[in-house]
This record gives structure tokens, C-alpha cells and sequence, in this order.
């Protein structure tokens, strides 16, 4: 343990959970190979070329195998790394750079991944969150062409936390929670894939901790809070007590959610794969609140035909027999393209076509979905609810509630991501039936922040103020209307934010399956009236920090959980 006082690393917490252990980096990178060196006089290009090819499998193959041993989204980003790995384009860029250029295999791949990168940031949306994974491939090419171990977690004697600068999501998806206790980042937002991970996986998690590296000695040990987004370096021996014994608690849920004096709170899930919906139902999620139907357009050159999309929907509604499915219609376009939805180039594809507006130069994307889900439905026990993503108009939630009607789907909704839609929820909510607010969007659009890029970071949090009002006022005209409100962003999972969102009119809240007896447990010990007192806390802070800080201190059961 360090002789020295206990410091304190702030960053942003993205998965709940306080664990004391060891600390351990990660390695140094991969090192970009020189520029310009190329093969000697007399070599044999084509074998030199010819190795890149075998590195693409090797790759591709090692990654599929873990992508088989890990399960729902951390399989899905593994096949795509795997994917990426395999690409013709970037094998052929680098093979050819090697024919033409005469550069070493390893040179070549640096340059061929640097272009593809290149590519996909032009493109933005979905393409651009790849660039991490692209130069995690690229890295893993390199090690193979030069007999390097693979980028990766190194081995250590003791369960350990892992800090790094950042961390790449499909080696998120591979880590072990019995060795790797928590991740540390300096860098990195609360929003981005890793976290995601992090989350779903049940590993606890601080992102954007800047300092945290040059704060660690060799073999400190670390506390890491990724409820309150703190890390302490050389922590007393008291804290270190106290946190193990927290870990040593294991708490379920079985539902119903509600607050300590009885006030209901549908605790859901959010599910992306149907592989995954059973295992939501089994974490005794009360229903599905958000069911992301995007994997099944994902990666394909056409759409899927109705018949592929029903089989898909009734594994969902099957695992969630007689309780609520909120299933989301194709939430695609500029910053997810997709080849069936081709559409003009745009400059900044967030505030592009995207969501509903795809619609409109694709009705039969819409009418297909729509259909499926019905025919789905019908044969199912579950009570289905549909919503549309980016909804920023009256005009447009009313079309979209007559197009469910037109397929028999009469519980029809809209996602609340844009402040548009929040300032308008009572005219928007007079046509359809309830609301949910999708916080990660709204966050970004509402602070001008991209949630992916880590600069921002301190702006890409649930808890700014004005993101809070705009709950408040999707609330107000929800209520206006006897509407529900759901929540289905990443803030559904945190415990002390969901009783804030409680406490502003939320009636709903949909996260990670692994957050739910966390969340349960808050909820049952406040009232509802000490709900609203701390969501007026956090309306009147001035910043985002101090509405957390104000919060955190006046929800002392969160201490007495370990959350």
C-alpha cells in the first residue's frame, strides 16, 4: 500500500459498483512502424503480401472464438471487430501498398487502416464510433506480422483494476469480471461503447479520469466508485474494509418496483438482441422498455423481409409473455447507413436524416417493420407497445400513431431525444400514447456535445441542468395529457438519478438488466415526496457536478448500499 495520503481521481462514473484492488496498466501500444520502410532489393513481394492475408485471419479467427464464448452485444461487437479484421478493402489497400509501394507488411496495414479510418470518419454516425475498433485491428495485424503478443489485458498474480488511457470495446467485451474487477480511463465519455459494455457486463467502471496515470505508482492499490465517478490511489485501510464488505453483498430483484410508500415505478429492460430478452426476464425485469430492433438491419446489403423480422420479434415477446415489450422502430439513417437507405451526403449526419426521417424517402422500411411487428404480436402473449425514434414535430408523432393504427398497433409512442420534441410533449403526447426519453440523445443535443468524443465528456452527463428541465417539462405535458413517461437512456441505470427522474414525473424506467436490484433497492428506501424534493435539488444546482454532489449527499442510503 502507498505511504502516502489517499488521493482522489475524479472522472465520470459509468457502472455502478465500489471495488478496492491492485491496479494494473495496461501495456504500452502498439508503436506505429517507421514511415517509408520498405522491403530490401531482391525480396519476395508477393509472400511479403501474402502474410497479410494470413494475419487477417489469424486475426479474425481469434476474434470470432472469443466473439463464441461471450454473449449479446459483446458477441455482436466482437463478430464486427472480427468483421473488420477480415475486410477486403483494407486487405487489399494494404497488399497493394506492399505490390506498388514495396512497404513491409506491417507499414503497409499501418497506412491501409489509417485510410479506412479515414473513410468511416467522413462518413460519421455508426461508421465513426468504428475508428476505435479499426485501429484495435490494426494493432492486432501489427503484433502478428511482427511476432508481438496481441494487444490485450496482461496476466497478473491477484484480481486486479485495469487503467488505461482508453480501452477499446471489443476488449471490454472480453474481459474476465473475475479478474478484472473495474476499468479506469483517463480518457473516454460516459455514453461510448466501452461504457456501454461496462455497464451491461457488470464490471465497475470510471471513464474520463484525467490524471489517473500519472497518479499511479507501480502496484498501488486503487478504490474505484463507479457509482460516484471517484478513484482514490492508496486508499485507507478502513475504506478498503468497507468496500469489500459492500462486494461481498449480492442483491436480486423480483419486483414490483416502487418507491418506499408504494408509488409504482416499472423497472424494464432494455434489450438489443433477442438472445438476450430471456436472460432480461430471468434479472426479473418487469418488461422490456426499449427493444432496439436495429440488429437485424444491421451489416446487410437489403433490408430484412417481414418474415426474418417476425421470428425475431416473437423471441422477445415470447420471454416477456403477459408483460409490456416496448419495441422500437428502425432507429437508422445518416448516422447509421445502411446501403438499403442510401441518401445524399451530409456534412454533420447528427442532425441529419436519421430515425422517422428516414421515412420519408423509404415509407416501405416503416410499412414492413410495422407489419412484422404485428403479425408478431398477434401470435405472442406480450402486451406490445411501439415507439419511433427521433420524433421532433406534432406532425410527425401523429402520422407515425396512424400508420400503427393502419397495422392494428394501437399502443403507439415517440422517443423524447431532441428538445423540440420535450418543449412540445403535451400537443405531441395529445396523439400518442406515452413517451419515452432516450437521455443519451437528449444530452447531446441539448449540450451541443457529441457523446462519443471525449473532450466533452464533462458535458455528456445526464445530470446538466437544463438536460433535467427538458425531463420536467416532457413530464409536465405528459401529465397535461395522462400520459406515462418512460426512461430508456443509460441515466435509467444509475440509482441516484433514477430517483431524481422519479421525483420529476417519470413513471418508467428501462436500463442494463444488471442494474435493476441496485436501482429497486434506492427506490424502496425513498419516498416519493423525497423524490421530488431531490429532483427540485437538482433542478435548481447551477451545474451538473453540483446536481450529483447535492444529491448523492442528501440520499444517504446510498452510501449504507454501496452505490
Amino acid at each position: 500500500m502507498s505511504a502516502h495520503p489517499p488521493t482522489v481521481i475524479t472522472g465520470i462514473g459509468v457502472s455502478p459498483g465500489r471495488v478496492a484492488a491492485p491496479a494494473v496498466r495496461m501495456p504500452d501500444p502498439i508503436t506505429e512502424p517507421p514511415a517509408g520502410r520498405r522491403l530490401p532489393p531482391g525480396a519476395d513481394h508477393e509472400a511479403a503480401a501474402q502474410r497479410i492475408a494470413a494475419a487477417s485471419e489469424h486475426v479474425r479467427a481469434d476474434l470470432d472464438a472469443a466473439a463464441e464464448r461471450a454473449q449479446g452485444d459483446a458477441a455482436d461487437l466482437l463478430h464486427t471487430t472480427a468483421a473488420i479484421a477480415a475486410d477486403p478493402t483494407l486487405v487489399a489497400d494494404a497488399v497493394e501498398r506492399v505490390m506498388t509501394d514495396h512497404l513491409v507488411p506491417e507499414r503497409a496495414v499501418w497506412e491501409a487502416a489509417d485510410a479506412v479510418a479515414e473513410q468511416f470518419l467522413a462518413i460519421g454516425g455508426l461508421f465513426a464510433e468504428r475508428i476505435r475498433d479499426i485501429a484495435d485491428v490494426r494493432d492486432r495485424l501489427v503484433a502478428v506480422l511482427t511476432d508481438r503478443p496481441a494487444p490485450g489485458v496482461p496476466e497478473g498474480d491477484e484480481p486486479f483494476v485495469l487503467v488505461a488511457l482508453d480501452l477499446a470495446p471489443a476488449l471490454v467485451a472480453t474481459l474476465d469480471p473475475e479478474r478484472v474487477l473495474a476499468i479506469v480511463t483517463a480518457a473516454g465519455g460516459p455514453t461510448a461503447h466501452t461504457a456501454i459494455l461496462a455497464r451491461a457486463r457488470g464490471i465497475p467502471g470510471v471513464v474520463a479520469a484525467r490524471g489517473i496515470l500519472e497518479a499511479l505508482d507501480d502496484d498501488a492499490l486503487v478504490l474505484v466508485d463507479g457509482a460516484a465517478g471517484t478513484v482514490t490511489v492508496g486508499p485507507d485501510p478502513e475504506q478498503v474494509a468497507a468496500a469489500r464488505a459492500l462486494a461481498a453483498q449480492v442483491r436480486t430483484f423480483s419486483g414490483p418496483g416502487q418507491t418506499a410508500d408504494g408509488r409504482r415505478v416499472e423497472l424494464l429492460a432494455n434489450v438489443g438482441d433477442p438472445g438476450a430478452a430471456q436472460a432480461a426476464a430471468d434479472a426479473g425485469a418487469e418488461g422490456v422498455g426499449l427493444f432496439r430492433t436495429e440488429f437485424a438491419f444491421l451489416d446487410r446489403e437489403e433490408a430484412p423481409t417481414i418474415e426474418e423480422q417476425v421470428r425475431a420479434y416473437r423471441q422477445v415477446f415470447s420471454a416477456f409473455a403477459g408483460r409490456k415489450v416496448v419495441i422500437r422502430t428502425l432507429d437508422a439513417g445518416a448516422d447509421k447507413p445502411m446501403p438499403f437507405l442510401s441518401g445524399d451526403d451530409e456534412v454533420n449526419p447528427a442532425l441529419g436524416v436519421r430515425g422517422l426521417r428516414t421515412v420519408v424517402g423509404h415509407p416501405d422500411i416503416l410499412e414492413d417493420q410495422l407489419t412484422a411487428i404485428s403479425t408478431a404480436a398477434a401470435v405472442e402473449q406480450a402486451e406490445v407497445w411501439v415507439m419511433a425514434p427521433m420524433v421532433s414535430t406534432v406532425d410527425e408523432a401523429a402520422d407515425f400513431v396512424a400508420a400503427c393504427a393502419r397495422h392494428r398497433l394501437t399502443t403507439a409512442g415517440v422517443m423524447i431525444e431532441v428538445p423540440s420534441a420535450a418543449l412540445m410533449s403535451g400537443p405531441i403526447l395529445a396523439h400518442a400514447a406515452f413517451a419515452s426519453i432516450g437521455t443519451n440523445d437528449l444530452v447531446q443535443y441539448t449540450m451541443a456535445a457529441d457523446r462519443l468524443l471525449g473532450a466533452v465528456a464533462h458535458l455528456s452527463v445526464a445530470w446538466q441542468p437544463a438536460v433535467l428541465q427538458l425531463v420536467a417539462a416532457t413530464c409536465a405535458g405528459a401529465a397535461a395529457q395522462g400520459r406515462p413517461v418512460g426512461v430508456c437512456g443509460e441515466a435509467a441505470a444509475s440509482p441516484a438519478m433514477a430517483a431524481v427522474l422519479v421525483g420529476l414525473g417519470v413513471t418508467s424506467l428501462s436500463m442494463t438488466p444488471r442494474a435493476l436490484a441496485d436501482v429497486a433497492a434506492v427506490l424502496g428506501a425513498t419516498t416519493y415526496d423525497e423524490c421530488r424534493r431531490l429532483a427540485g435539488l437538482a433542478l435548481a444546482a447551477p451545474s451538473a457536478e453540483d446536481a450529483r454532489a447535492t444529491v448523492r449527499a442528501a440520499l444517504p442510503v446510498l452510501e449504507e448500499l454501496g452505490l
